[in-house]
C-alpha cells in the first residue's frame, strides 16, 4: 500500500520515461503517505480512446467525484 493506477490512452513510454514516471510518483506518494517507497506499487493501464467514456469517466470520474484531486477540463484539450 499504496497502490497507484494510471488509465491512459496508449503510449510508447522509453524505459527512461518509465524511470522518471516511477520516480516522481513514488517521490510525491511517500511524501504524502509517509510510507516507505518499498510499500508504493504503479500500474500503467491502456484504455482505447473510444473505451474511454465507459471505462472510466462514468465509474471513476462522473459517479466518484468526491475522490477526485483533479477534475479534467476535457473542453482544454
Amino acid at each position: 500500500m499504496p497502490h497507484v493506477i494510471i488509465k491512459h490512452f496508449d503510449a510508447t513510454l522509453t524505459a527512461e520515461q518509465h524511470a522518471a514516471l516511477s520516480e516522481a510518483i513514488t517521490r510525491s506518494v511517500t511524501q504524502a503517505f509517509g510510507c516507505s517507497p518499498h510499500a508504493v506499487s504503479i500500474a500503467l493501464r491502456p484504455v482505447a480512446p473510444d473505451d474511454w467514456h465507459g471505462s472510466v469517466f462514468v465509474p471513476d470520474i462522473k459517479t466518484r467525484p468526491q475522490e477526485l484531486l483533479k477534475s479534467p477540463d476535457y473542453s482544454a484539450v
